[in-house]
């Protein structure tokens, strides 16, 4: 038997401004979306390598403030990608922890991601 990683399942309300984070700004791919039928809620699978999200306007699906790590090889070319383009969502700042160098951001629905790289022990 294999358990493979959870998949994060995080509210959204707004497909444009999902569109404009996740892949315009954090260089996310829609990797499929379904909707029962026109005017339904969208769900959405998104990812980049090996990161996959799913992103729902369904009631109930999560809830927003939903924090999440995701954890990246080399955080500093993830800043200066990041800091290459402007999201008012999206100010990255890296911060050294004492377990990880990180940078937090916020999604326009109140979701906090974490890119983390971890610390060399």
């Amino acid at each position: 038997m294999r358990l493979d990683s959870p998949i994060p399942i995080l509210r959204m309300f707004d497909e444009d401004k999902a569109r404009e984070f996740y892949v315009d700004f954090l260089g996310f791919r829609v990797d499929w979306g379904h909707r029962f039928e026109k005017g339904l809620p969208l769900y959405w699978q998104v990812s980049r390598g090996h990161c996959i999200l799913h992103l729902s306007e369904h009631y109930g699906d999560a809830t927003p403030g939903t924090a999440l790590r995701i954890h990246v090889d080399d955080i500093d070319m993830l800043y200066a990608e990041l800091t290459k383009k402007h999201h008012p969502f999206g100010r990255a700042t890296v911060q050294q922890q004492p377990w990880a160098r990180e940078i937090q951001l916020r999604d326009p629905f109140g979701n906090r991601l974490v890119f983390a790289q971890p610390s060399a022990d």
